[in-house]
């Protein structure tokens, strides 16, 4: 991120073949909140809703969780995530980057909310991507 870039509108999104949890900020990238889940985003009805999010929502950038292992490298789940990233950016016109996402998921466990767990954790996902960009500004 440029630094400085100013504030910008986000989404994160919490891969997942089966499910993937939605996140958005809001418009000066700076709070974070659980948005929805997509079934199946691989399939055509999966495909459609997320690009109906991406719609509604608006962002000027979207950050793709990365799952990277304990020890940071790549497994298969993020070759399975870059492949996704590849497809998403043939359908869209806004930067998407790829962020670390280790933990979001536990972080989501231990958040009493209402959202959906995959949800919740694209919002902590998000989170940490805005509290690193603003830092990376300062």
């Amino acid at each position: 991120m440029d630094q400085g870039e100013p504030f910008v509108k986000v989404m994160a999104l919490d891969f997942g073949s089966a499910r993937t949890g939605v996140a958005v900020s809001d418009p000066t990238g700076t709070l974070a909140r659980p948005l929805d889940v997509v079934e199946d985003v691989l399939s055509r009805p999966g495909q459609t809703k997320l690009m109906s999010l991406i719609r509604s929502e608006q962002p000027e950038r979207i950050v793709v969780g990365m799952p990277l292992t304990l020890r940071g490298e790549r497994g298969e789940q993020a070759r399975a995530t870059e492949d996704f990233v590849a497809r998403l950016a043939a359908e869209v016109d806004v930067p998407i980057e790829t962020y670390d996402e280790r933990f979001t998921t536990g972080l989501a466990q231990q958040t009493p909310s209402k959202a959906p767990e995959d949800a919740r954790a694209a919002a902590h996902l998000l989170s940490s991507y805005l509290e690193w960009s603003s830092a990376a500004r300062a």
